[in-house]
């Protein structure tokens, strides 16, 4: 939920300004301190590795050399919840790559997870999976998602529906925030 998805750039997802009150809701409804992650991309393509240095010599204008620094930031309606909120750094697409997500999900004996955010079929699906991977149970706000693709959003969700019901439950703001009181 970072300025670079919501405001004038090529990677704007029409759909931020949607979900964006509702990430709030969340985040502030939390019944722990809510954690943020936020893209950061390399200073150049050439110091990116494997594939991510093909993908930003496609995307150049995000670089760090290139890019507004604002971009990187979170908007202020998630930037006004840190502190306490807690805001992870990532340089791919899934947090779990960072392993102070994880050491701060288990000093908290967190078991489950509540994930919200931009986009369904990218971040947000990276998340997921890595969390899963780990035993977490997943709570899936479908109207606290977005991505560019309507299509690939609908088919996100309907995978995690009728692929990983075991692990993830696909659900509502109103729902998650009515289980928190």
């Amino acid at each position: 939920m970072q300025v670079m998805f919501a405001e004038d750039t090529p990677w704007r997802v029409a759909w931020f300004p949607e979900v964006l009150p509702r990430v709030r809701e969340i985040a502030s409804g939390s019944r722990t301190v809510p954690s943020f992650t936020r893209f950061v991309p390399p200073a150049r393509a050439e110091d990116a590795t494997g594939s991510w240095q093909h993908y930003f010599e496609r995307w150049r204008e995000f670089t760090g050399e290139r890019i507004d620094p604002r971009w990187i930031e979170l908007v202020p309606p998630l930037a006004a919840l840190v502190p306490p909120a807690a805001v992870i750094d990532k340089s791919v697409y899934s947090p779990f790559h960072n392993q102070e997500l994880l050491q701060l999900l288990r000093s908290r004996d967190a078991d489950s997870l509540v994930i919200t955010g931009a986009e369904t079929d990218v971040c947000v699906l990276a998340a997921v999976l890595d969390a899963v991977d780990l035993g977490y149970r997943i709570f899936l706000p479908t109207d606290a998602m977005c991505s560019v693709s309507d299509r690939t959003h609908d088919a996100l969700l309907t995978v995690y529906r009728e692929r990983f019901g075991q692990h993830i439950e696909t659900t509502d703001t109103a729902n998650v925030l009515a289980n928190w009181r």
